[in-house]
C-alpha cells in the first residue's frame, strides 16, 4: 500500500484548486445525476491496491460534474454558506492532525483552540461568559444539545434524574415553539422523546406572539416547561422579541432555547444587535459556524449556560478515559456534544475569527444582509414581482402574479444555472426564496442573479 502523503495531497490540491477557482464561470447545478455517478464509481471493488494519485485522480475529475456549486457567490439556495480560504486551510490541517478531540489532557492543542474559539464566540454574541460551548455537526444536533440540557435541568428541577430514571414514568415535558420554528427544533425534540411542541401562534413575519406564548404558558399549568425561540425565521428573517419572551417564560419556570442557526450571527455587527436584543438571558442557544461565518462543512455550535445541564446531558465517564477534567476545571469536550469520537471542528472556527477580527466578522455579516437587501430591491423592480417579507437580515421571499407563475420561474431560473434561489411555501403561497449566506457573494454576482431572474420571468411570460 501507498503510504507517501506528498503525492497524494500534491493531486488532491490541484483538483481542489481547479474547483475552488472555477466558481466564478460555472453554472450552479449539478451536471451529472446519481445513477450515472454511481457508474462512474461503481463495478466491482478490484483486487489488487490502486496507487493513491490515481484514485484521486479519477475521484478530483469524476465527481465535478454531480457537485452542486454552493461555494459560488451566485448561491441562494437553503442557507448555505461558503468556505473562507482561511478556514478552509485550518480544515485541511485538523484532518491532517487527526485528533480525536475528547479529553483535555489528550488533545492540548486542539482543545485549546476550540476553547478559545468558544469564548470568542461568547464574546461576540454577547452572551455570558460562564456558558458553555460544544462543536456539533450542524444546526439540528446544536439544537438537540441544547433541547437535552433543557430536558435534564427541567426535568432535575421536579426531583427527576433523568441519568438513573429514563423518560418513562418522568413527569411529561411541555414544549412550547413558534408556529414558524424550523423543522430541525421537531425533529431533535423527536430524537429526545419529547414529542411535536405545542405550536405558539406567530405574527405576519413568523415572530412568536408575546401574548400567545402568555396564553400557552397558562395552558401548560405546573408541567416542566421548554420554550423554543427563533433568531432568524427561515422565510423572513425576522427575530422573536427576546426580551419581552424570555422574561414572561422566566416568570413561569421555564427554560429557554433559542434556535439561531443563522441569525445568531446578528450579534457580531453593532448595526444589527438590536435584532437580537435580550437574547443573552436566555438558557440555550444553537447556532452554525458554516453558515453566516463561512467555515466548512461540518460546524454547528451548541452553547448551554449550566454547566451541570450540559455536562449531565452530554458527558460520561469511563475507566479508559484518562485524567478527566474535575468539577473545577472547564469541561471538557466530550461532555458538551453527543459524540465520544469527533474530529475538531472548532479549529477552523478559531482560524476564520482569528483572520477576521471582530471588525472582520460584522464586515461579513453586514455584508450578507446588504446584499439581501440589494436583491429585494432588484427583484421588487420587476414586473408582477412582490417582496413578501420585511427584509431586516438575509433573507427574501418573493413570488409573482400567482403560484403557477412563481413556480415557473423558478423553475426557468434553477435550468438557467446562473443562479440558485429555491421554491419554498409561506403563507399559503409558492414563493423564490433567497437565503444570502456566501461571503465571496458581491454586487457583479448580485446583478447576475437579477438578469437571470429578469431572463427567467420573460421566458414564463
Amino acid at each position: 500500500m501507498e503510504t507517501d502523503y506528498s503525492a497524494a495531497l500534491e493531486v488532491a490540491v490541484r483538483h481542489a484548486t481547479e474547483w475552488l477557482e472555477g466558481r466564478r464561470d460555472r453554472r450552479i447545478p449539478p451536471r451529472a445525476g446519481v445513477e450515472e455517478l454511481m457508474r462512474t464509481f461503481g463495478g466491482e471493488l478490484s483486487a489488487q491496491p490502486v496507487a493513491a494519485r490515481r484514485v484521486l485522480d479519477f475521484l478530483g475529475r469524476n465527481a465535478q460534474p454531480g457537485l452542486m456549486d454552493m461555494q459560488s457567490g451566485r448561491f441562494f439556495g437553503w442557507v448555505v454558506g461558503g468556505t473562507l480560504p482561511v478556514a478552509l486551510g485550518a480544515d485541511w490541517l485538523t484532518s491532517a492532525w487527526d485528533q480525536n478531540t475528547t479529553l483535555r489532557s489528550a488533545t492540548p492543542a486542539t482543545a485549546a483552540l476550540e476553547a478559545v474559539a468558544a469564548q470568542w464566540l461568547l464574546d461576540l454574541f454577547g452572551l455570558p461568559r460562564d456558558a458553555h460551548a460544544g462543536f456539533v455537526t450542524g444546526a439540528t444536533m446544536a439544537n438537540f444539545t441544547g433541547l437535552a440540557a433543557a430536558r435534564h435541568h427541567v426535568l432535575a428541577e421536579r426531583g427527576w434524574n433523568l441519568s438513573e430514571q429514563g423518560l418513562a414514568g418522568a413527569p411529561p415535558v411541555r414544549v412550547l415553539a413558534g408556529a414558524e420554528r424550523h423543522d430541525t427544533v421537531d425533529l431533535a425534540l423527536r430524537y429526545l422523546g419529547l414529542g411535536r411542541p405545542t405550536p405558539v401562534d406567530a405574527d405576519a413575519q413568523g415572530r412568536i406572539r408575546i401574548d400567545a406564548l402568555s396564553e400557552a404558558l397558562d395552558e401548560a399549568g405546573d408541567r416542566p416547561i421548554i420554550v423554543c425561540l427563533q433568531a432568524g425565521n427561515m422565510h423572513s428573517g425576522a427575530f422573536d422579541s427576546f426580551a419581552e419572551a424570555i422574561a414572561v417564560a422566566h416568570a413561569r419556570g421555564a427554560w429557554v432555547h433559542v434556535d439561531g442557526a443563522f441569525g445568531l450571527w446578528a450579534a457580531a455587527s453593532p448595526r444589527l444587535r438590536h435584532l437580537v436584543r435580550g437574547v443573552d438571558a436566555a438558557d440555550s442557544w444553537a447556532t452554525d459556524a458554516h453558515k453566516t461565518l463561512n467555515v466548512p462543512y461540518d460546524c454547528g455550535v451548541a452553547i448551554v449556560s449550566r454547566r451541570s445541564a450540559m455536562q449531565s446531558a452530554m458527558g460520561m465517564n469511563s475507566s479508559y478515559l484518562i485524567d478527566p477534567a474535575r468539577d473545577d476545571e472547564p469541561l471538557d469536550p466530550l461532555a458538551a456534544v453527543p459524540e465520544l469520537s469527533r474530529r475538531a471542528r472548532g479549529v477552523p472556527v478559531w482560524a476564520a475569527l482569528r483572520a477576521l477580527g471582530r471588525d472582520g466578522v460584522a464586515a461579513q455579516v453586514d455584508g450578507l444582509a446588504g446584499h439581501a437587501r440589494a436583491l429585494a430591491r432588484g427583484i421588487a423592480s420587476l414586473p408582477g414581482a412582490e417582496i413578501l417579507n420585511d427584509v431586516v437580515f438575509t433573507q427574501v421571499s418573493a413570488a409573482f402574479e400567482d403560484d403557477a407563475r412563481t413556480a415557473a420561474v423558478t423553475e426557468a431560473l434553477l435550468a438557467a444555472g446562473t443562479t440558485w434561489m429555491s421554491g419554498s411555501r409561506w403563507h399559503d403561497r409558492t414563493v423564490v426564496r433567497v437565503s444570502v449566506s456566501n461571503w465571496s457573494t458581491d454586487d457583479g454576482d448580485v446583478a447576475a442573479s437579477l438578469d437571470a431572474m429578469r431572463l427567467a420571468l420573460e421566458a414564463t411570460g
